[in-house]
């Protein structure tokens, strides 16, 4: 199975789509939504300060009847954010994320976020792989 460096290098955006703490949830969600992405690494420079996610706005800003405009994301955020390293695989990510009930995990390498994985990427990979695995399988039973 890939590692995750293998499936980062071959995301459709290579860059780390960030924001910053002070920036207001409006300017997220326009992020998100230019990028039909689902959450956003938050950057202190190039320190990782929490994860916003579409799951953030809907229970803390939109439940609690906040302002988008007026609310930081440093308000709204998760700031416990659980990691991966580019050498853990596939397997173990899609566990750690199931274990944790978590859509979204920051990638980092020597102190700095390299790229987000979402439970999509790693369930496409997986079935991805499952399929090339049965398709081998079937040429070893006929031949």
């Amino acid at each position: 199975m890939k590692t995750l460096q293998q499936l980062l290098d071959s995301k459709k955006y290579k860059e780390v789509i960030s924001i910053a703490p002070h920036r207001p949830v409006f300017d997220a969600l326009v992020v998100l939504a230019e990028y039909k992405i689902g959450a956003l690494v938050v950057l202190e420079g190039e320190k990782l300060v929490g994860i916003f996610s579409e799951r953030d706005y809907a229970r803390e800003v939109i439940l609690k009847g906040r302002s988008s405009k007026t609310t930081s994301i440093q308000e709204v955020m998760t700031d416990k954010v659980l990691l991966a390293k580019p050498t853990d695989t596939v397997e173990e990510a899609m566990s750690l994320m199931s274990e944790k009930r978590i859509r979204h995990l920051p990638v980092i390498e020597n102190g700095k976020v390299i790229g987000v994985l979402s439970i999509g990427d790693l369930v496409k990979e997986t079935i991805t792989y499952q399929q090339e695995l049965i398709k081998q399988l079937q040429i070893y039973i006929n031949s």
